[in-house]
């Protein structure tokens, strides 16, 4: 069976398969080596994603050998302010911990072989979060969320996967080392442009190389045009 990658997380992982998206880049990158399995939750913060991590992997192995690899892509909602619009999201941080240790458990017992990859959460560009929701630039407006919020939960999040030894992707500071990232990398200070997309998928092709997922590690599904042979093609596919 081809081996199977599996993308958990919130909007960021949902809107993955849109153009530009990282998720899209990834099945196009193993389009004939693996499957690359969608599990993207719009909204959801690690408590809701841990009450329904049962129904949210059905399917995604389908009896078959355990997936390679799973992304954990939680925290851009845990982070949100407890007193401002979208509180009901917020997930104080030691609770946000917590669940994520709780999620990464859940895969390693589920899934003994599989490489658990926490990415943490994106950073914010306040200003832009303030025009989405308000739809305006009034700067007694207040955002949302903040980067200063949003870079406590990564830091607690590369804390976690230091501690239970899984690969970590800090995307919150990765962002922030390209010039003009506010817009060049965001297109609403939190969701990411095709740009950002791209910074993403070129660290989540790079740490799965390091768990040994890679395209030239996997074995090409069915054999290449080239290796058929044009005066019996058929042998090509006898098993």
């Amino acid at each position: 069976m081809r081996p199977r990658l599996v993308l958990f997380g919130d909007s960021i992982t949902e809107q993955s398969f849109a153009p530009g998206g990282w998720g899209a880049a990834l099945a196009e990158q193993f389009a004939r080596q693996a499957d690359v399995v969608l599990r993207g939750l719009s909204g959801y913060n690690t408590r809701w994603a841990l009450k329904v991590l049962d129904r949210a992997m059905e399917g995604a192995a389908d009896g078959g050998a355990d997936p390679a690899a799973v992304t954990v892509f939680f925290g851009a909602n845990d982070a949100t302010l407890p007193d401002q619009v979208q509180a009901h999201q917020h997930v104080p941080l030691g609770e946000y911990k917590d669940n994520l240790r709780a999620i990464s458990a859940y895969f390693k017992n589920k899934w003994p072989s599989a490489a658990v990859i926490l990415i943490t959460p994106p950073p914010i560009h306040e200003p832009a979060r303030i025009r989405d929701i308000y739809g305006d630039n009034d700067p007694s407006r207040q955002p949302e969320r903040t980067n200063e919020a949003a870079g406590t939960y990564a830091q607690a999040c590369i804390a976690v996967a230091k501690e239970l030894g899984h690969p970590v992707i800090d995307i919150w500071t990765q962002i922030q080392q390209f010039p003009d990232w506010q817009t060049s990398a965001l297109s609403d200070g939190l969701h990411f442009t095709p740009f950002g997309n791209k910074v993403l998928f070129d660290k989540v092709l790079k740490t799965l190389e390091s768990v040994g997922f890679s395209q030239h590690s996997l074995r090409s599904d069915l054999p290449l045009f080239h290796e058929i042979d044009p005066k019996d093609p058929l042998k090509a596919f006898e098993i």
